[in-house]
């Protein structure tokens, strides 16, 4: 059986793709099938967040392990009709990490397979996918968006930890830097000349 899974892209503009899958491939092909559907770069980190009908986490399942131990169940281990076991069932993809693109599935319908199709495959596509991730507010590239650096941004001020001043002149310039001439250098200074002899 074939699995049609409607992705939409988390931003005010309705943009979302259908892609349609084997109940026998995992997580993992869908992954690669919603990269393929939207154009997305890379191989970033990335998380399916299977959901309960009031939107809460059921279970999170990440591209790769990322548990101390090892065992933690990751895409490829979660079979597409283990996921989405009826048509309504829903999940969060997370696609990235500083750039985090997220979107919504949902378990369309369930129909025949094709013969000859090799699935995952974009079914149809509606709206154009942004070049970059878009903000929570739904533009992509916002121009005052906080930076992933939070010590540079205004919250805190440089000023407050040094004074207000921007003189940075040398607190200790009446130091005396001029070297002593009593350092014992003589005893190096000897072995060098008895080695060129």
């Amino acid at each position: 059986m074939v699995y049609k899974i409607r992705v939409i892209l988390d931003t005010k503009e309705d943009i979302f793709r259908d892609v349609e899958i084997k109940g026998k491939q995992t997580l993992w092909n869908l992954h690669l099938g919603i990269k393929s559907a939207f154009n997305l770069s890379g191989d970033e980190l990335s998380t399916f967040n299977l959901l309960e009908e009031d939107g809460t986490v059921v279970k999170s399942v990440p591209l790769e392990d990322m548990s101390d131990d090892g065992d933690g169940e990751i895409m490829s281990d979660v079979y597409i009709d283990e996921a989405f076991e009826s048509a309504g069932d829903k999940a969060q993809f997370q696609y990235g990490l500083l750039d985090l693109w997220e979107f919504f599935c949902e378990l369309v319908e369930v129909v025949e397979e094709t013969k000859g199709v090799n699935y995952p495959i974009t079914t149809y596509r509606f709206g154009n996918a942004p070049l970059k991730a878009p903000t929570k507010n739904g533009s992509s590239g916002s121009k005052n968006k906080k930076s992933a650096m939070p010590l540079m941004d205004d919250d805190f001020s440089f000023d407050d930890d040094f004074g207000g001043s921007n003189n940075f002149a040398d607190e200790d310039d009446d130091f005396d830097d001029e070297e002593e001439e009593d350092y014992n250098d003589d005893v190096f200074d000897d072995e060098d000349d008895d080695n060129e002899r």
